[in-house]
């Protein structure tokens, strides 16, 4: 055998230990976290509360919706609640009276003077009850719509998912999230407990049991 048969026999097997792991296969990505992906967007949320031109405060049926309203507000951590009046419609004054017992109901829940944006919109024209509104912007996460079904179910010769696979659980997980801003990144970690540190530290030596006491209301389940 010749040098050069040689020396293209070692260049082939020397080929054969090329890195594979670049290697692309023909899958389809399935993954029903990216068909329905959890989306963090601005959403306003908003009650109307409709005022008879008879009405000199907000109704009493209407009271609990506004007290309710402040602690969805507080638990938001929005910046501003809007209430708006209606203004050139038949109920001008009886909306005014209302709007004003809105805002009294909303500083007794805790919301802050400076934080409650009384604004007029244009109700001129407008026939029936009209209503004062009260309003909020804050983040929300969404995924959806759910229930689409752009393909046959039969056609599974791919083995994938059906493409509403996964988006109720996405859905559920985004109703769940208490604030939205944990998606986009994580919170400031707090300073350290010195004391309670020490104290494991110390315990630790002795070999006594380090971890805390349990509460009197846990269950262990053991009936």
């Amino acid at each position: 055998m010749t040098r050069v048969s040689l020396a293209l026999l070692a260049a082939a097997l020397f080929a054969g230990c090329a890195n594979v792991s670049h290697v692309e296969v023909g899958a389809i990505p399935d993954d029903y976290r990216t068909r329905h992906p959890i989306v963090v967007s601005e959403g306003e949320t908003a009650i109307e509360i409709p005022i008879t031109a008879s009405d000199t405060r907000l109704p009493s049926s209407a009271r609990s919706r506004v007290e309710e309203f402040a602690a969805r507000f507080e638990a938001s951590r929005a910046a501003a609640i809007r209430v708006m009046v209606p203004s050139g419609g038949f109920n001008d004054a009886a909306a005014r009276l209302a709007a004003e017992d809105a805002v009294r109901i909303l500083r007794a829940r805790g919301v802050r003077h400076e934080r409650i944006l009384v604004t007029p919109y244009p109700a001129t024209g407008t026939g029936g009850p009209v209503p004062i509104r009260l309003a909020f912007s804050s983040l929300t996460a969404s995924a959806g719509p759910c229930g689409r079904w752009p393909e046959d179910m039969g056609n599974s010769h791919e083995n994938k998912n059906y493409f509403n696979f996964g988006c109720a659980s996405q859905a559920n997980l985004a109703a769940q999230i208490a604030d939205p801003r944990d998606l986009l990144g994580p919170r400031g970690m707090s300073g350290i407990d010195a004391e309670r540190r020490t104290d494991v530290i110390e315990r630790y030596r002795r070999g006594a049991n380090t971890a805390s006491q349990r509460p009197t209301t846990e269950s262990n389940y053991e009936w």
